[in-house]
Order: structure tokens, then sequence, then C-alpha cells
């Protein structure tokens, strides 16, 4: 599909693909920082909220803080630090009602395809109402893609032997049934990951027992539900105040977590594992259960406010247990052991699939775009794709914190090219000098199916993923817009300076 100026054909200044936190945060900061431009929102569901409106199985929270995880232009100002979904998705609605995004949105609206002209500098984007069926063309002059990296719409489950003879349920995390009932129910949840070990204290109050059953365990870390920094300077400092302290020292801590993991693993394993120890129950065994082969991060580590997982095991109500599955049966589970694991219901907290863009299908001048062949520019953008960028977070923090980034840079790019005249801004692909790297440095099962799918990144800036959020503040915020990796093209009437950065979004 080619871009075109059809009278008949809606055009707004920015596009914006998704209405979750990554989105609806953007279309904040593009509203304060880039108030000369028309902007819309397209969300494929009938909601605000995107996975936080998505998820609903029970005692779905946050895996960040929400200090950092909260919009750098407002501030966190309930006491849970580790938010449930239901407050995570309250704070995105109040966002958007109070800061006049609302209106922008177009619900039951889907991306399909965009194309992009170089010859008029825009894009033509093929919109399906998911209602109707029905498409319509938009044209913009710059995408904004707040979509995350997750499919949505189909969950990640391998496939057992023997699953159709179980005459139980089979639910999958992402598609929970609002009319589960689990209430003195034997409840196995397959799998280790942060969904599994949120949904095992959760359930475990109601059901008969709770067993999680993991191939292979993961590092399982407890923090406090509400961070008593905040809470000892909340008492004498205003949530403007205190907001940006907090989320520097979270900042801080979790960046140094990161990198003493990677630089001393062997000391992090034993400092995490006597954490664990000390909050299981005497003589409870950490081996197999809570020793992982591989160092931390090399997946995500699992974050237990509160140490509720543990005080389920302290109980009672749930235990763990560390086996391969043989087959389904028709009462439960058999483990290679030979053991059977009787239940009524199995949760298969199996993990996602990923999907760049939501699904949407690019192409330039007519050529078909292949993002795996692609290098990202600045962890944002794709080499050769003009005009449109990405909204990614962080892998080893809080996603907030590198999103809330990714659209001050784009806002930037976007002034900077109307300051100059500028109709097109295209990423630049690295020259053989620069080593291509995947772009996810993890080891999780949901990467590494879908690694050769993605973009690479290079292996020196502008192209490298820092992973690292002071390098991409200065990098992002602080750097030139303008450098070796990016083109401009196109002409205008340049305004005769660039906009100022707006203070209402600086904390």
């Amino acid at each position: 599909m080619t871009a075109n100026s059809d009278n008949g054909i809606e055009h707004v200044d920015v596009l914006i693909v998704g209405a979750g936190l990554s989105g609806i945060g953007a279309a904040c900061q593009f509203s304060e920082r880039c108030p000369q431009k028309s902007l819309a929102i397209l969300e494929a569901r009938d909601a605000i909220g995107g996975t936080w409106d998505l998820f609903r199985y029970p005692g779905i929270r946050s895996d960040s803080d929400m200090f950092t995880l909260g919009y750098r232009f407002r501030p966190w100002e309930e006491a849970e630090a580790i938010a449930d979904g239901p407050a995570i998705r309250s704070y995105i609605r109040d966002t958007a009602r109070d800061y006049g995004v609302e209106s922008k949105i177009r619900f039951n609206h889907r991306a399909l395809r965009a194309g992009f002209s170089s010859e008029t500098g825009r894009w033509l984007v093929e919109v399906e109402h998911t209602g109707t069926g029905e498409t319509v063309p938009i044209s913009s002059d710059f995408i904004y893609a707040c979509t995350g990296y997750y499919r949505y719409d189909e969950g990640f489950t391998p496939q057992f032997e023997g699953r159709e003879r179980f005459e139980g349920e089979i639910v999958h995390p992402q598609h929970w049934p609002e009319d589960l009932d689990y209430d003195g129910k034997r409840v196995v949840v397959i799998g280790s990951g942060a969904t599994a070990v949120t949904l095992v204290p959760a359930m475990a109050d109601r059901a008969a027992h709770v067993t999680m059953l993991q191939r292979s365990p993961s590092y399982v870390v407890t923090l406090p539900g509400k961070d008593p920094i905040a809470r000892l300077l909340g008492r004498i400092l205003s949530p403007r105040l205190l907001y940006p302290i907090v989320r520097w020292k979270n900042v801080l801590m979790t960046q140094a977590f990161f990198q003493l993991s990677r630089r001393r693993p062997r000391w992090v394993k034993a400092m995490v594992r006597k954490g664990v120890s000390r909050r299981l129950p005497p003589g409870y065994e950490t081996d197999p259960h809570f020793r992982p082969k591989y160092d931390p991060w090399d997946q995500r580590v699992c974050l237990v406010p509160d140490g509720d997982l543990f005080e389920s095991i302290h109980r009672g109500d749930a235990s763990i247990v560390t086996d391969e599955i043989k087959t389904f049966t028709e009462k439960g589970i058999e483990l290679a052991s030979g053991d059977e694991l009787e239940a009524d219901i199995i949760i298969t907290a199996t993990g996602l699939n990923m999907l760049l863009l939501g699904g949407m299908e690019l192409s330039v001048d007519g050529a078909r775009v292949d993002p795996a062949e692609s290098v990202t520019y600045k962890g944002m953008m794709l080499s050769g794709v003009p005009n449109m960028a990405m909204a990614l977070g962080y892998t080893n923090a809080s996603w907030t914190l590198k999103c809330d980034l990714c659209t001050e840079y784009a806002c930037r790019l976007i002034n900077h090219m109307d300051a100059n005249g500028h109709r097109i801004a295209r990423p630049r692909e690295p020259g053989p000098s620069v080593e291509r790297e995947p772009i996810i440095d993890l080891k999780s099962g949901y990467v590494l199916r879908s690694i050769e799918s993605l973009p690479k990144q290079g292996s020196r800036t502008p192209w490298r993923l820092h992973q690292n959020y002071p390098l991409d503040i200065r990098m992002l915020r602080r750097g030139p817009v303008a450098d070796e990796g990016i083109a401009f093209s196109g002409t205008g009437s340049p305004r005769r300076r660039e906009p100022k950065e707006t203070p209402v979004l600086g904390v």
C-alpha cells in the first residue's frame, strides 16, 4: 500500500498505535511537547489499559515498582509500590482523562498494514474496525507504535501429551474465565515465571491446595510491597518532590543489581539463595526448587512482594514440584519421575508469544519491510523505515523508564524536522564494521522462540540497545537529534527555532 494525498482520506500528523501504558503516556507527551501536531490513537480493543486491562487473572500485579513503572510526568501517589492490575489500570485511565487524550482514541480500530511513500513523505495506514470488519485508510506523517512485543490474542502453550484426557478445566492466564470457580479445588499451575509466582499465592487462599509445577526454577527475590523510603519521606515531602527521589533510588538499585549479576553471578546466586532459605519453612529444601541452572538475569528475575509465595508454602496452602511432564491423565498430570499430581484445574502459565508492531505489516515505496532484516536505531527505530518509531521498554528494569525516553526523543525528532524544514527522517543501516547482535539479551523461552523474527542491534551507538537508563538519558534526552545513524530529506518551510522543552513534563 502506497501513501497518497487524496482529499478523501483522513490525515493526522502523528498516529499512535495502542492505548495501553505506553500509548497513553506517549499521547500525553506529544500533546504537550508537539502541541502544533494533530494526533490520533488507534486501539484494537474497546478499553484503555493494554496489558493491564486485558489480563484479569487472580493477583495480577506489576513486577516493577510503580515509582519507575509510572510516568515520569505523573507521580504515583498510592501507598503500594508493587501495585495490582486494577490500580495500574485506574492510573492509566486517570492520566488519559486528566491530560485530555481520551477523546483522541479510536477504540476497536486495528492497524493492519502501513505503506510509506518517499514522494509524499507520508504513511497510508489500512485500519480495520474490529467490530464490523470494515477497513478505512488514514494518512499520517509519523507513526508511533506502542504495541509492546507480545502477542496478546494468543498465549504460548506447549503441546502436552494426553491433554484431551484431562477431565477438569485447563486455563491459560491470558484468557482467564470470569466465572472460574476454584474454591476448595486442587489447582496445578504449570510454570515458574512471574505469572506463576503471582497466581500461586493469590489462588491459595481459596483453593484446597495449589501446586506450582516447574520444569526448571527461576530466581525469586522478595521486596516490600510498600517502599519504606517512600513511606518515611512521604511524611515530610509532597508527592511531586518525593516521586523523583524514590524513582532515582529505585533506578540505581535495580541497575546495580543487574550489573552485579552480570559481573559477579556466583555472589548474586548465593545472596538470592540465602534470601530464599530465610523465607522457607525450617527443613524445606531449596534444591532443586530454587536453584536455577542459569546465571541471574540470563532470564528475568521474579519479584515476590512481602514474600507472599513463601507465606503460602509456610501455611501448607501451596507447594512446589520440580519435574517434567510425561502426560496429562484423566485426574491430573503424570510426571517423568512416575508420580502423579491430581488436579481439578490446571493453569498453563507457560508464557507468551512475541509479535512486533502488533502484527502490523510495513512497506516502503511498495517494498515489504521485514523487521528481522533491519537494525534498530537508538533502540526505537528501524533502519530504512522512515518517520516511524516504537516505544520499547527495558527487559532488565521498568518498561516505562525507556518508553518515556523513546517518546521524548520522538517529540524532539519531529520538532527538529519542523524547525529545519525536513519531511523525512530515515534511519541508516550501519556499515559492515558494526556487528549485528540479537536485540534482546535474555535466554527466556519467549525470546529464544522468536529471536530470528526480531530486528538486530548494532555493536555500538547509535545502533546499540543499552538497557541502561542513565546512558539512554544522555543519548535520547540530551544527545543530538542528527547523527551518523539518521538521514533527513524533503523540503518545507522551516520554523526559526525548535520549541523549548515543556517544563510541565519535567520531574
